[in-house]
């Protein structure tokens, strides 16, 4: 494949798709830091994957793949080196964020990082409408394997949204 098509794709499925590509980086990555290092490594392996493209699914679903499976391992590798105390204290002088985020989807971010990577994968596909069939297909588990996370996933989300909302977090 020619650098100069593989960089038409790369531009088109990035401002297509970077929407999904921040939720991952939000449910994996906690710091700005960290969502930068992230979104490098996942676009680099996407820029990567183009040539293995093969139309056989979804752009979207290709991904997703991709993302998620570079999330599942930077969170693994970003677990075994923790980074410098030093560097936690003066993060907040490199990022100074003006955005004000409605209170419940902080909740709701803050819920989903505390699932297991596997889990966290199932809830953001979810969020973006996808068949339990693409999940399965995306994440390498069965179908009926999907729906019995996500019914366990909604029941314990339930159970501390009315938690939320009783003690008015």
């Amino acid at each position: 494949m020619k650098e100069k098509i593989q960089q038409q794709i790369f531009d088109e499925w990035l401002k297509k798709h970077k929407g999904l590509i921040f939720k991952i980086l939000r449910a994996y990555a906690f710091t700005p830091m960290d969502r930068e290092d992230l979104f490098q490594d996942i676009t680099i392996q996407l820029w990567h994957s183009i040539p293995k493209f093969r139309g056989d699914s979804a752009v979207a679903t290709w991904i997703y793949r991709v993302a998620l499976n570079i999330a599942i391992k930077w969170i693994k590798k970003e677990q075994k080196t923790p980074r410098p105390e030093s560097l936690e204290k003066a993060e907040h002088l490199l990022y100074e964020n003006d955005f004000k985020m409605d209170d419940r989807l902080v909740w709701l971010y803050e819920q989903i990082s505390q699932l297991s990577e596997i889990d966290r994968s199932i809830t953001l596909l979810l969020l973006d409408d996808f068949s339990y069939k693409e999940m399965a297909n995306i994440l390498g588990i069965t179908e009926s394997n999907i729906g019995v996370k996500i019914n366990r996933i909604k029941k314990q989300l339930i159970v501390k949204s009315k938690k939320y909302e009783h003690d008015g977090i």
